[in-house]
């Protein structure tokens, strides 16, 4: 499990904008490990992955919306705590179940939405190239959480629309970020080695993410698919923090 670091308060835009990313990755990573218990799917790990990420949200929106440089910023947060409300009331109101899942992953991506609405805007305000490499490389941290999301969803047989293409399509954003990042004029020759790492674990992920429609796809196989996002999460965040350090 990724270990993130909860800091009192915020020290700068490019931290601000890590962190609002960050809330994008988690409302996504809430709904995987709230899958993952529902199929008994690691779910010693899920569990503590799901009250954690919780946990930390809070922290984060608390210093965020402390943070909001201008109207604009502090409105979308507003908006997004009446969302945030309402979206962990359903993750701990009840035992995960296949027919509530539709309901819940509507509530996560309106989460999802307004958390990134709050990371562009924030990006906008920095007025720098580095601040949309920040927002992208984080951005990366939100697709291998809602890849291995929809996987589960679709696995568990949950009716919600268009979950495999919308899996299809945040693999093929995944992939082009990947270039897009490692060949950016501002990365270092540390961020290149790292993007490096998180490709070859990409591969990985990729694959077992194939075995979705296979015949064969087995309780291992949603293992495999859980285990690799985290580990594809902890080498982006690295990445993300990276970016954020430069100047």
């Amino acid at each position: 499990m990724a270990a993130f670091p909860a800091v009192a308060q915020i020290n700068g835009i490019n931290e601000a904008i890590n962190k609002a990313g960050r809330q994008r990755m988690l409302s996504q990573r809430m709904a995987k490990a709230w899958l993952a218990v529902g199929q008994d799917v690691e779910s010693s790990k899920a569990e503590k992955i799901l009250f954690d990420s919780m946990a930390l949200f809070d922290r984060q929106f608390v210093e965020l919306k402390a943070f909001a440089p201008n109207a604009e910023i502090k409105s979308t947060y507003s908006a997004l705590e009446s969302i945030w409300s309402e979206y962990k009331g359903v993750l701990v109101g009840a035992s995960p179940a296949v027919n509530t899942t539709p309901s819940l992953i509507k509530l996560d991506n309106m989460v999802l939405a307004l958390a990134n609405q709050g990371t562009v805007q924030l990006e906008k305000f920095s007025g720098h190239s580095v601040g949309k490499l920040v927002n992208l490389a984080g951005r990366q941290r939100m697709l291998s959480q809602r890849m291995a999301k929809y996987y589960l969803s679709n696995r568990w047989g949950a009716l919600v629309p268009d979950q495999v293409n919308e899996l299809n399509k945040a693999r093929d954003e995944f992939q082009r970020a990947l270039t897009v990042l490692a060949d950016a004029p501002e990365a270092t020759n540390q961020i290149r080695q790292e993007i490096e790492i998180a490709s070859q674990q990409w591969v990985f992920f990729d694959n077992a993410l194939q075995r979705l429609t296979e015949a064969t796809n087995t309780k291992k196989h949603a293992v495999e698919v859980f285990a690799s996002s985290e580990r594809l999460l902890t080498l982006m965040d690295h990445v993300t923090s990276l970016y954020s350090q430069l100047t």
